[in-house]
């Protein structure tokens, strides 16, 4: 998937989730809100990880590292949007300044 494909479906999910979010709360969640979900995910991304690797007990089994990883993803590309940050440009210049500081 290409990440303009991402952040334009990212979108779309996100205000559905806001039409969800209203109708629950009243309004929807702000984006210091949506940074607290995704730190959550962050948080079970590295449970999941320690869980694979043994040194977490894994009971809880609703909800896989690979879909964490995705959903993380998926916040991130939120986040990026709610603060007017093109996710191409911005990734595109992080992995170039780590590209020519290695070098």
């Amino acid at each position: 998937m290409e990440i303009n494909e991402l952040a334009a479906r990212s979108q779309k999910i996100r205000a559905a989730y806001h039409q969800l979010e209203i109708k629950q709360d009243g309004q929807p969640w702000s984006t210091e809100q949506d940074a607290l979900a995704f730190l959550t995910d962050a948080g079970l991304v590295g449970r999941l990880v320690m869980a694979q690797q043994g040194s977490w007990p894994t009971a809880d089994k609703s909800f896989s590292l690979d879909y964490k990883i995705a959903e993380s993803i998926w916040w991130l590309s939120s986040l990026a949007d709610a603060n007017n940050i093109d996710l191409d440009t911005a990734l595109t210049d992080f992995l170039k300044s780590r590209e020519q500081h290695l070098e």
